[in-house]
């Protein structure tokens, strides 16, 4: 579906600069045509002269022999602004036919994209019948969250307590597991510590959603907020997915953000998008990289995607461009 939104994108630029080039080539069009109408009229009124009074009126012959000669000068120029014409009218052939192809391609990949998205809500409802057995553990997980949600301050601070429950998730499951009974109490070995959570390697990274960068890291809005993400104007009903492996601890609407998604993807790195109109995951989930997550409003919508790494915002593009 993101492949058939870029063909979109793609082939209404290329449109749009069709219809750019067609608009010049008029313009030259019209330059190189208008001395060749002005002769062409002079001699329709010349050939309109009748031969009989060529021949009755005195000095019409020698007129005509002046005639003769000033055009066996001028034809050279028009052949050659004749040659020039048929040129630009070549060329104005040759966008017809690019504009053609562009609005061809334009449909196909609209065509696609209608088929796709089709094909995407047939696989959706059958994972809805799938995950209907595993939605008690999930209810009870997005409650939490939500509670979660209610008690933060701001979404950074929802952010640093997802990541506390994931860090306390973690250390749980590394915990050993029960140790038998000795049958001497003096051979009794001390449970292994828990291992740390480990940061790691930065994981295999993709934007969210196809569109235009309006705002990146580090960029100071209007209100004088620092962004901590990129913002991407994208177009209407985009699909978002999940930039990469990881566990949805956080789906649903938030405080003036829409709907956003809060990703944990382990090793101490958290995704957040914002902007979402709709949402097809739900806490619990474990996503792939590409995998679903909702879709962007109508209009123009824009879509925040920001990344971190141990509660610290981190550069999207590097990872991005590596991957």
């Amino acid at each position: 579906i993101q492949q058939a939104e870029a063909d979109i994108q793609a082939a209404q630029a290329r449109i749009a600069i069709v219809a750019r080039l067609q608009r010049a080539q008029a313009a030259r069009l019209a330059a190189r045509q208008e001395p060749v109408v002005r002769l062409t009229a002079a001699l329709q009124m010349m050939a309109q002269r009748p031969l009989a009074l060529a021949l009755v009126k005195p000095g019409s012959i020698d007129d005509a022999i002046h005639m003769r000669a000033v055009l066996g000068q001028v034809l050279p120029v028009i052949r050659e602004r004749t040659a020039g014409l048929r040129a630009e009218l070549e060329r104005s052939r040759a966008l017809r036919a690019t504009a053609e192809q562009a609005a061809d391609s334009l449909a196909q990949s609209q065509l696609d994209l209608k088929q796709r998205q089709a094909a995407l809500q047939r696989l959706e409802a059958q994972k809805r019948l799938a995950a209907q057995d595993y939605r008690a553990n999930a209810d009870l997980e997005s409650d939490r969250a939500l509670a979660l949600g209610e008690r933060a301050r701001d979404i950074v601070d929802l952010m640093d307590r997802l990541e506390e429950a994931g860090d306390l998730r973690d250390r749980l499951a590394a915990l050993p597991g029960p140790v038998p009974r000795p049958a001497r109490p003096d051979q009794a070995r001390a449970p292994a510590p828990a291992r740390p959570r480990s940061l790691g390697a930065p994981p295999p990274y993709r934007l969210p959603v196809v569109g235009q960068l309006v705002t990146g890291m580090g960029e100071v809005s209007e209100g004088g907020v620092r962004s901590r993400g990129l913002t991407i104007a994208t177009r209407p009903d985009a699909l978002a997915v999940a930039p990469t492996a990881g566990r949805i601890v956080f789906a649903g609407p938030y405080r003036g953000y829409g709907q956003i998604v809060i990703i944990d993807h382990g090793g101490g790195w958290t995704t957040l998008i914002t902007g979402l109109l709709r949402l097809n995951a739900a806490v619990g989930d474990v996503v792939r990289q590409g995998d679903p997550l909702g879709n962007a409003g109508p209009g123009r919508p824009s879509i925040t995607v920001e990344l971190r790494r141990n509660g610290r915002p981190v550069d999207i593009v590097p990872l991005v461009g590596a991957g």
